[in-house]
């Protein structure tokens, strides 16, 4: 097992930031969380969901955007709280493409490591969690991964073993998958690739002299190997605890490692060729045992490394296809371990980082999209009624990337369509709750595909100009009229 992360108490006196040539701007929430913020994720109405870590694991609280779609000026709300007996810290996480959150498992659950095999589903139009059941025999779910599929099937691993499921989100139930297997997932992470399959890093086994990579195919529900990483990502000095793997734009998936007693190695893979090549090491001695990376706007992955496995000492850095740049860091970055650090990318272009502190950052990345990584819409109403559903059909609804990666322990992509509107004579803006997907599919061109979105009941009236946002990046603007 590898070394236990216990309920911490974080240091959070403010240090400067030193500048860098890269350097990046970070500004505090204005309205700051009133409890040691985790897990953050992004739901389909623009707002954002924060687990309460460290203490009031059972609470979420939700930080909505002002008129103008400012998340630094957000105010809060408390979400309802999860069922009773289920309190998890380090979980698997993910937004379905009917618009509701799913925790699965948790290595600890009422401050007990236990790898609880507990599950519940938030619903935040009716602001209601229920349980659900883990797959069948399954003893264990833990710290585990998860991915929603191009299908928009959600898969989840069982943190200790081998075994995998599929998720049917109309029934609240499980149907076994991932024959063939080479090795546990624990400590493992899973990233959606342009096929459409899933590719991993294995932290355990011999596959490759401990260099083994798979790649899950959904429609036979077999795992195979997907080639040598060149080198070893995971921990070899008894932690196996890895980095997170981000796919670029340019279809290569950008995976990073841990090593306890020395620098983390990188891999790179090309999702074109199926093949792997070495990427730069991480200087100073500093890995990725654990911790957060995302997809920047720019088309560059940023990412947390810290020394040895779970020292603090955060460095922050950015990796831009052929170069990794040492960048700025929030304020508690030198008393932070790569774990601590959770990345959420925010539907404005800017990235949400939180630390299990009161202070939850919000990172603005230099640069910005190139117009061919925007969303297009195809066929959209031009009239809209507050209150009403719509179905608006496009072009790369879902972007480029899940946006955000952390492996195990937490996932937070945003690889599904936002509907944002902007009134032309306020220029408040509104996202409008979007669900039923016809994909979760990256890098999918120039296939159409939609969604679903219900204008809110207090959307302003009038002109307007309608976008679809993925991962941070609008589509152009379609005018439309709001009744």
């Amino acid at each position: 097992m590898p070394r236990s992360r216990t309920l911490i108490t974080v240091f959070t006196a403010i240090v400067a930031s030193s500048t860098f040539a890269h350097a990046q701007q970070w500004q505090p929430l204005k309205n700051k969380a009133h409890f040691n913020a985790g897990a953050v994720l992004l739901l389909t109405d623009g707002t954002v969901i924060v687990h309460s870590e460290q203490a009031d694991l059972w609470n979420w609280y939700k930080l909505r955007p002002d008129h103008s779609g400012s998340y630094i000026n957000g105010t809060w709300k408390r979400a309802a709280r999860m069922p009773s007996g289920y309190e998890p810290l380090y979980f698997g996480s993910a937004v379905l493409a009917d618009g509701r959150l799913l925790i699965e498992g948790g290595e600890y659950n009422n401050g007990d490591q236990i790898w609880t095999n507990k599950g519940a589903i938030y619903d935040p139009v009716t602001d209601k969690w229920t349980m659900v059941k883990p797959p069948k025999g399954w003893s264990t779910v833990g710290d585990a991964s998860t991915v929603i599929l191009a299908n928009t099937t959600l898969m989840l691993a069982n943190s200790l073993t081998s075994q995998a499921a599929l998720f049917n989100a109309r029934k609240l139930s499980w149907t076994s998958t991932g024959k063939g297997k080479a090795d546990s997932n624990e400590e493992e992470g899973w990233t959606l690739l342009p096929s459409g399959d899933a590719l991993t890093v294995d932290a355990y086994g011999d596959r490759g002299n401990g260099k083994g990579s798979e790649i899950y195919n959904p429609a036979t529900g077999r795992w195979s190997s997907a080639g040598s990483t060149i080198v070893r990502l995971w921990d070899t000095f008894g932690s196996h605890e890895i980095g997170p793997a981000v796919l670029r734009p340019d279809g290569t998936v950008l995976a990073t490692g841990a090593n306890g007693q020395g620098a983390g190695h990188t891999a790179i893979y090309n999702t074109a060729t199926g093949k792997w090549s070495k990427g730069p090491d991480f200087p100073d001695n500093l890995n990725i045992a654990d911790g957060p990376a995302a997809l920047e706007i720019n088309g560059n992955v940023i990412m947390m490394a810290s020394p040895g496995v779970f020292d603090t000492g955060a460095v922050f850095f950015e990796w831009d296809g052929s170069k990794l740049s040492r960048v700025s860091g929030p304020p508690n970055a030198s008393h932070d371990s790569s774990f601590q650090g959770h990345f959420l990318v925010l539907p404005d272009g800017h990235l949400m980082f939180t630390d299990f502190t009161k202070d939850i950052e919000i990172l603005t990345p230099q640069g910005t999209y190139q117009s061919s990584w925007q969303p297009a819409i195809t066929s959209a109403p031009r009239s809209l009624t507050r209150g009403k559903s719509y179905l608006i059909k496009g072009t790369q609804f879902n972007g480029l990337s899940q946006g955000a990666a952390y492996g195990d322990d937490f996932q937070s992509a945003t690889n599904f369509p936002l509907v944002r509107l902007v009134n032309r004579s306020s220029g408040h803006v509104f996202y409008c709750r979007t669900k039923d997907h016809s994909t979760m599919g990256v890098q999918t061109g120039s296939a159409i595909v939609s969604t679903h979105f219900m204008v809110p009941a207090d959307a302003e009236t009038g002109a307007s100009t309608l976008y679809v946002v993925a991962n941070g990046i609008p589509s152009p603007g379609a005018s439309v009229t709001v009744k």
